[in-house]
């Protein structure tokens, strides 16, 4: 039945984490749980918004949309009751790189949510109707996000970021777009990329692995041709950019950064540790002087996030127009502190043991456990166990620090997006 499998024993944490790969090229990745009574599932295919082009752009969000929407046994009625009705939950999501199908279950119905993922993702026949319908469902998803300024922000921000490049289109696409997709385009692009060799079936929970991999032999088939990936792009070179717009709201949102590390990248427990103290939280430098000290902002905080072979940083606050300028100068401000000024051991090692914190408690959840577990094999086709991270975590050296602060806080490589109200003057 397999071709490979390696099983790795039981972690500091009580959990065992094993790996099977079926001769289609599925590859399944669990971790037994044994001290609950639910199991989380999760089927990871390695497409997103970055193997669409600007006329297509929006078909993998739509397509994920529509694979609940019938299938060759089930109704749509039917895909809605099928966990629900025995207390579980069913969803799903699409990023730049990834779309996800998951399910939520008592461990008793683990062979049920298999057999309902697999049926989605391998046999939605997509009616007409139900396209035409749906159209209007994203369109008022879409204006949903334009009418909220502190998420629109980051489609502009990654627009400009990522200008030319496919990273640059948003993930939920354009109403023309989505308007214009008909059934022939849902069924080829389903062909071309729900490929076995780039799905990975993650679990988490009261689960036992050989179990899981039967099940998934029984319901996942293999799949004919071969999959479809889009040419290689090249990221632009940046420089600094600064871009307005204007809506009818009572705030400003502004967004500010750059381009940063690949999920790959030696840096990036260096680059989450300096994020974590200049942006995340309550102890942060910018919560505590932007807000705390001088009371311009509800909402302020940095962020970063990688991606396979590149990733983005930045800080997002919201504020009254008459203080766009004086926030972004402290802003700019924390940045240059942190290029110029080591930070002291006490603030470091606070930060480590929060970011250490904040990972052991995202693993008290199944659900974020088979998070882990899918996009670790989909980026890295392995399993970091827990204290191998938390080892990284406080291997971090300052000096690491003021690389990375080096590197990314270069204000000639920003861009920054402002939305704010139509009858404000301009910063």
């Amino acid at each position: 039945m397999t071709n490979k499998n390696r099983i790795v024993p039981l972690t500091s944490a009580g959990t065992a984490y094993h790996k099977t790969t079926l001769p289609n090229g599925i590859r399944i990745v669990t971790e037994s749980i044994p001290y609950v009574k639910s199991a989380s599932f999760g089927v990871w295919l390695g497409v997103g918004s970055r193997d669409e082009s600007p006329e297509n752009n929006g078909i993998s969000h739509f397509l994920e949309h529509m694979t609940f929407k019938g299938t060759r046994k089930r109704s749509v009625q039917q895909i809605a009751r099928s966990l629900e009705s025995v207390g579980g939950y069913l969803n799903a999501f699409t990023t730049k790189e990834h779309t996800c199908y998951y399910a939520r279950v008592l461990d008793e119905h683990t062979e049920l949510a298999i057999d309902v993922l697999a049926d989605l993702v391998q046999h939605s026949t997509f009616p007409v109707k139900e396209i035409e319908k749906e159209k209007q469902v994203v369109i008022e998803e879409i204006k949903s996000l334009e009418d909220d300024p502190d998420d629109l922000i980051h489609d502009f921000f990654e627009e400009d970021v990522f200008s030319g490049h496919p990273l640059g289109l948003p993930v939920i696409g354009t109403v023309e777009n989505v308007a214009s997709f008909t059934r022939d385009q849902l069924q080829q692009f389903t062909s071309s990329h729900y490929r076995p060799e780039s799905t990975v079936i993650a679990g988490a929970g009261n689960i036992q692995h050989d179990q899981v991999v039967e099940f998934v032999s029984k319901y996942f088939q293999p799949a004919a041709g071969k999959r479809q990936t889009m040419p290689a792009a090249k990221f632009p070179k940046r420089t600094r950019n600064i871009i307005h717009y204007d809506r009818p709201i009572q705030q400003a949102h502004i967004c500010t950064g750059t381009l940063a590390f690949s999920v790959h990248s030696k840096k990036r427990f260096a680059a989450l540790a300096l994020n974590t103290l200049l942006g995340d939280g309550m102890s942060s430098r910018l919560f505590q002087n932007v807000r705390e000290k001088y009371g311009f902002a509800y909402s302020v905080y940095s962020f970063l996030n990688f991606l396979s072979d590149t990733g983005t940083f930045g800080v997002y606050i919201a504020t009254d127009n008459k203080h766009i300028d004086r926030s972004l100068h402290l802003i700019f401000a924390e940045l240059e502190k942190l290029k110029k000024t080591s930070v002291k051991s006490g603030e470091l090692q606070r930060t480590k043991a929060q970011l250490k914190g904040n990972t052991m408690l995202g693993l008290e959840s199944t659900s974020n456990r088979m998070m882990r577990l899918g996009t670790g094999e989909l980026y890295f086709e392995s399993f970091i166990e827990l204290d191998e991270l938390l080892a990284k975590v406080d291997a971090i050296k300052m000096e690491e620090l003021e690389e990375v602060a080096d590197i990314l806080f270069d204000e000639n490589k920003f861009s920054t997006i402002v939305i704010k109200g139509e009858n404000a003057g301009r910063a």
